[in-house]
């Protein structure tokens, strides 16, 4: 089997997709995603990895990845997610939406297969994350809804394993394979990318109501929820949006959902728009907090008490965060303030963080087979 641009494919059999149907004019239909590509033989979805081979959608990047990296759980971000701890972060290649500011564009936008160069199985990768010391797997880098069946199994793997399992994701998938990928993982950080459906049409080619359907089926399925929005100077970081996005989220999941807002640096298509400034993220904190928001954190900036977690409830310093390393942690072994009493929402090690959080670079690691 050949790529577009005439490359041979990996080695590795293709692996059956799921998700999919015949349509009456013989064409097949994929149901991962609202896009809802219709493929004859020989042709690809939009994410490019899941492609028809004669009467079957498959996915042609199971068990091969970009490669392999030790990170701090704080960059996924996930600040109510064992702190401290180290994860191990892969992708795939191709992504499902078109996001003009990708900051990772060179492995979403790939239609080369020899981005592809790591392969690992399920089992490879749990074992591998375990022999590092990590608390488990991320699926990041590009979606994991594009490689999801991928990602359930590594999943699963993990779990028999004893470890997490994290998705990292833009949210724009179906009900039903929503629930399983979902379902399958420990935590999810779901970029909420703006709250104006002309800026996730212009800006993303997805949609705003599909990503809210996600958010609002993640919480309801118990999966630990983080969200993330990306704040654009003149594009989605107006005080009418964030209030907006802020009320939904209070009214529909929950105030003590963590939100994160994270600075815009200039990246592929939109390298002309300016970075966010600080007092952007400072703004958009305080309405959050307004809208009744008790965890709010700022990202890809420098700020004050920006990546700290406070109790809801006495406002005590639960846990003190420089860049991604943990400073200070006095969450206690039952996941509450030590001043007041409350439970802190997340997943809390008992034991509280490494003694060593923080204090390394992330790096590349190799995974066997």
């Amino acid at each position: 089997m050949t790529g577009p641009t005439g490359r041979a494919m990996p080695s590795a059999d293709p692996h059956p997709a799921r998700w999919w149907r015949t349509l009456p004019d013989g064409r097949l239909r994929c149901e991962l995603c609202p896009r809802r590509c219709t493929l004859r033989e020989g042709q690809r979805g939009f994410c490019f990895v899941r492609a028809r081979v004669g009467d079957a959608i498959v996915l042609t990047t199971y068990g091969r990845s970009s490669g392999f990296v030790l990170d701090p759980i704080e960059k996924k971000p996930l600040a109510h997610v064992l702190p401290g701890s180290t994860i191990l972060s892969f992708g795939t290649a191709g992504c499902n939406l078109a996001c003009k500011y990708c900051q990772n564009w060179e492995i979403s936008t790939s239609r080369d297969i020899d981005t592809l160069t790591a392969p690992a199985t399920p089992q490879a990768l749990a074992a591998a994350a375990s022999d590092a010391g990590a608390a488990g797997v991320a699926f990041t880098y590009n979606d994991p809804v594009i490689f999801a069946e991928y990602a359930i199994d590594t999943a699963a793997a993990c779990r028999e394993a004893g470890l997490a399992s994290v998705a990292v994701s833009a949210g724009w998938i179906s009900p039903e394979p929503c629930t399983e990928l979902f379902g399958a993982v420990d935590a999810a950080n779901i970029d909420l990318k703006g709250f104006t459906d002309d800026f996730y049409r212009r800006v993303t080619g997805a949609r705003l109501t599909d990503v809210l359907d996600t958010l609002t089926r993640v919480r309801a399925l118990g999966t630990w929820l983080e969200i993330t929005t990306l704040l654009i100077p003149g594009r989605n970081d107006s005080d009418a949006e964030i209030a907006a996005e802020c009320a939904w989220i209070a009214a529909e999941l929950g105030a003590e959902v963590p939100v994160h807002f994270s600075a815009f640096h200039p990246a592929h298509r939109m390298r002309e728009t300016p970075r966010t400034p600080a007092s952007t993220l400072e703004r958009a904190r305080a309405i959050a907090r307004d809208a009744g928001l008790a965890h709010v954190y700022l990202g890809n900036v420098r700020t004050r008490d920006g990546a700290s977690t406070r109790c809801a409830g006495c406002g005590t310093l639960l846990v003190d965060r420089e860049s991604y390393r943990v400073t200070d942690y006095r969450i206690t072994s039952e996941g509450a303030c030590p001043q007041c009493g409350r439970r802190v929402p997340g997943l809390w090690d008992p034991a509280g963080p490494p003694p060593a959080a923080g204090q390394w670079l992330p790096r590349r690691v190799a995974v066997g087979v």
